[in-house]
């Protein structure tokens, strides 16, 4: 199993700035690791204090200008972003893959993802309508939608080029300027998108991609030039972002994690839950929706744990430009490490049906084995702590209202999931079910970027996507004017 280096394209070594692209930084310099090889990918200028006050101070003053440019043209420098990342498909699917391990087979399909939801925003700037009331003679009275200023956008590493294209248009397409900081695990992806970006013609300042880590985003959080944040990410990172936020009452957008529930009745399609079961490795299980608490009716708990215990053992473990790999690397070696540590915690107590351990012959990367466990309780660490890799557990349920109270015994609500052959029931689960968004027989959540998305609770709050993500960056002004 040997990753072939040579084959992925140069990777982004610079930093823009306030529309000026940099490739020093007054906080040093980073080192990403690839996770298929362990080894340093490349490297990349660190952020501090002297670039964050540069790239808010321009964010602010293009605002000014971008603010007032006609819809129309915000529309066009939209769509030009999602014609580029069309051109440039295949080579934004390898540098998704360098830096987050993901098999090539699947990449394409995560660059399509982030230029569906470019094509989306570039519908929204002409559509931003207000309302006119009714008065009396004389008076008008209207409402105007306006943005909110500069936003800063912290994203997270697993979406790379299509979560950045998620964070960022609907954004731009409410005519706000954006301070965007990658995750320092995948930060390649989102200076890639910045290259496109100003090819695209996006006007300089508008969007600012920095490299740093929680230092930086503490900073960038608390900068006095921030109108509202965007974050995506863990619940602990979120917990300290609104604290930090809540003196100056800046509103955030939280999209957090999920430890969402897969209702399996008796009459369900068994091969068509195991099929979207095996979800579960698809990024090595590292995927906010998915879902990762596996309930099964007692009539089919024998046989669908019998089938998704083969089907994730046979799964195909290894470099990610192999074109028959259908799993790759965790994105850290933190993050193999601990996965395996809840793992074995959790087998003590469950049945181990398949995996459970790192793959010992690779290339020194982060691989392990999809792992499956039975007869999970769902009091355990197991059933109510995010893993984020490709962990899955099974309950057991006796009826519909037990599935639907364990489902909603958690503390998270981004997603959820139900099979079943009676649409009665399927349409009263989905109501019952307390999360974000609901899948029914292989419905995925996200719906796509036409619908909002968004989680409860510990999820998070705020949506991405349709016209409700594109009004979480938008202010609504009251005129009424007297004749």
């Amino acid at each position: 199993m040997t990753v072939a280096e040579t084959a992925f394209p140069p990777l982004p070594s610079r930093m823009l700035v306030a529309g000026d692209w940099v490739d020093t930084g007054s906080a040093g310099t980073l080192e990403p690791f690839n996770p298929s090889t362990g080894k340093v990918a490349g490297w990349l200028p660190y952020a501090g204090a002297e670039e964050l006050d540069r790239a808010v101070d321009g964010a602010r003053t293009a605002f000014v200008t971008w603010r007032t440019t006609p819809p129309a043209e915000r529309r066009r420098v939209l769509q030009r972003v999602a014609e580029l990342m069309t051109t440039h498909i295949d080579e934004l699917a390898l540098l998704v893959t360098r830096e987050t391990g993901v098999p090539i087979s699947q990449t394409p399909w995560m660059v399509q993802y982030g230029i569906d939801w470019l094509e989306d925003a570039a519908g929204w700037p002409e559509k931003l309508l207000g309302e006119v009331a009714p008065g009396g003679q004389g008076n008008l009275t209207y409402s105007v939608h306006e943005p909110y200023g500069v936003v800063a956008s912290i994203a997270t590493w697993n979406g790379s080029v299509g979560g950045f294209a998620m964070c960022v248009a609907p954004v731009l397409a409410a005519g706000c300027s954006v301070v965007v900081k990658p995750s320092e695990l995948a930060p390649f992806g989102a200076l890639r998108m910045a290259e496109i970006f100003t090819e695209a013609g996006l006007p300089p300042g508008v969007l600012s991609v920095l490299v740093g880590g929680a230092e930086l985003g503490d900073r960038l959080v608390r900068h006095p030039g921030i109108d509202k944040v965007a974050f995506t990410g863990g619940g602990k990172a979120a917990s300290a972002i609104a604290r930090a936020c809540a003196d100056s009452l800046v509103p955030c957008l939280f999209e957090l994690g999920g430890k969402s529930a897969s209702l399996v009745f008796d009459d369900a399609d068994v091969d068509r839950a195991v099929a979207a079961a095996m979800h579960l490795t698809f990024n090595a299980g590292q995927t906010c929706t998915v879902g990762t608490r596996l309930l099964v009716q007692n009539g089919v708990y024998d046989e669908f744990v019998d089938k998704l215990g083969q089907a994730m053992a046979a799964t195909a473990v290894g470099d990610p430009l192999a074109a028959d790999t259908a799993m790759g690397p965790l994105i850290s070696a933190r993050s193999l490490a601990r996965t395996l540590e809840m793992i074995g915690r959790a087998a003590g107590d469950a049945r181990l049906v398949t995996g459970g351990e790192a793959v010992s012959d690779g290339p020194g990367g982060f691989f392990m084995r999809p792992t499956l466990l039975a007869d999970v309780s769902n009091t355990s660490e197991l059933a109510r702590t995010e893993v984020f890799g490709p962990v899955g557990a099974v309950i057991p349920f006796g009826d519909e209202a037990e599935a639907i109270a364990i489902a909603n015994d958690t503390e998270y609500g981004l997603a959820a999931y139900a099979y079943t052959s009676d649409l009665t029931r399927a349409l009263r689960v989905a109501s019952a079910l307390d999360a974000g968004g609901v899948g029914v027989n292989g419905g995925t959540v996200p719906a796509g970027p036409s619908m909002p998305f968004g989680g409860r609770r510990r999820s998070g709050y705020g949506r991405q996507g349709g016209r409700a993500g594109v009004m979480e960056y938008i202010n609504t002004k009251t005129v009424n004017i007297s004749g």
